[in-house]
């Protein structure tokens, strides 16, 4: 399958005299198209909503976007209930779920009226005294089954090794106690696997927590009113994958929750899902432009962008599908290691990728940056993160997010004397 790119070579152009390179561009009409399907996806629940992941994006004009979808956002630390907070989104619209949790995050969620998740039962009394004593009516407790996690195509993931997250049986120990402080409405939540390329995920993860709920409801008597399926859903980065079909994966949750909860009593449980990278992924990419060409042992081409601007190539080996603006439909009889400039081998987009000859001057898209990307930028080699653009629908583009000047790098440097000299030299 050929992977298509929503700007194009002229309108790139366009862009990039004014902002130069490199930028991300986020596509608006495709953000607010896959928001409107994953709602009709699980229409059939009332009570469903979709907590966007704020470290997956973490842009509040994006998060706007969402937001004029009845789309929450899921935070887990302080600065991210911030960005919430400005982006407008407080209350039930905010989910915290947080680890090796500081007493000034789960103070500031509880004033924002956010459900708390809470991913330990040690964290009880701590989070009760960061709430000034009193816990809110209504929390969630996150759920680790422990072992492998497997579907028909093989081991998704391994969550006996991941640090978040209780048992069944302190889960229902958690419930227990926190009905004896107040709570009287409960949530289950988990995560078991990544990026999952395949429409049952969801479906066997809810079975698995739907039991869960129903033995829960039967051995402490809580009123369990939502069940949140957190992340996971991926999305196809590579041209060969087949993307998931959330029709299909809101209909296999629907069925499971018809066999299991309905019977139970237990219909009026709310869904709830915590996407990140399906929601945003596809519809952010990185446009970098090719400034050198190298022929030594291998054929490199060199871009403006580095790591800094999107480290999962470096630091996963993950693949990023890259378009050559103006030739997708030249033929890829090239082979080019496509890199930046830190002073690290890792810092490189593709490793020998088949792509149409590339003249110094090129644009080059890099695909499915939109989530994971600019926020795990850094700035190593003291480079700089990039301006994040969105492309709306009408054809304008907005800056919501302006480059780093050499300024803001140095800022945090004014406890020392040099500073002053650094400011003279950066204005």
């Amino acid at each position: 399958m050929k992977k298509s790119v929503f700007v194009t070579r002229e309108k790139a152009e366009e862009i990039a005299a004014e902002y130069l390179t490199p930028f991300y561009l986020y596509d608006e009409a495709g953000i607010r198209a896959n928001a409107k399907a994953v709602k009709d996806a699980f229409a059939w629940n009332p009570g469903f909503r979709e907590y966007f992941a704020v470290k997956a994006t973490p842009n509040p004009f994006l998060m706007q976007i969402l937001k004029e979808y009845d789309i929450g956002a899921d935070c887990s630390s302080y600065t991210e209930l911030m960005l919430a907070e400005a982006a407008g989104i407080t209350g039930s619209g905010i989910m915290f779920s947080s680890n090796d949790t500081p007493a000034e995050e789960y103070t500031y969620a509880n004033r924002l009226g956010a459900i708390i998740n809470l991913d330990d039962i040690t964290h009880i009394d701590f989070c009760e005294k960061a709430c000034g004593g009193k816990l809110p009516e209504t929390m969630s407790c996150r759920f680790n089954p422990g072992g492998r996690f497997t579907l028909s195509n093989g081991i998704m993931d391994n969550p006996g090794d991941a640090k978040y997250g209780m048992t069944a049986e302190q889960i229902r120990e958690a419930f227990t106690i926190l009905k004896s402080k107040g709570v009287k409405y409960f949530g289950i939540h988990a995560f078991l696997a990544s990026n999952t390329i395949t429409n049952d995920y969801y479906s066997q993860l809810a079975g698995r927590l739907f039991d869960l709920a129903i033995e829960l409801k039967n051995e402490t008597g809580a009123d369990i009113r939502f069940i949140n399926l957190s992340g996971g859903v991926g999305v196809a980065y590579r041209p060969d994958e087949t993307p998931n079909d959330i029709a299909a994966i809101g209909a296999g949750v629907e069925k499971v929750y018809n066999e299991k909860l309905v019977p139970a009593g237990m219909g009026d449980v709310a869904i709830y899902t915590e996407m990140g990278r399906f929601m945003m992924a596809p519809y952010g990419v990185v446009v970098t432009r090719a400034i050198h060409e190298k022929h030594t042992y291998k054929e490199y081409i060199g871009v403006d962008a580095c790591a800094v601007n999107l480290m999962r190539p470096a630091m996963y080996g993950a693949y990023h599908h890259i378009t050559v603006l103006g030739k997708e439909d030249a033929p890829a009889d090239h082979i080019y290691d496509i890199t930046g400039s830190l002073c690290e081998n890792n810092d490189k987009f593709a490793i020998d990728r088949q792509l149409p000859g590339i003249e110094m001057g090129d644009l080059l898209v890099i695909h499915d940056a939109g989530a994971h990307g600019y926020s795990m930028g850094y700035n190593y080699n003291g480079k700089l993160k990039c301006a994040e653009l969105l492309l709306k629908e009408d054809g304008r583009v907005q800056l919501i997010r302006r480059a780093e000047t050499p300024g803001d790098y140095f800022a945090t440097l004014d406890c020392f004397e040099i500073y002053d000299k650094l400011k003279q030299r950066v204005r």
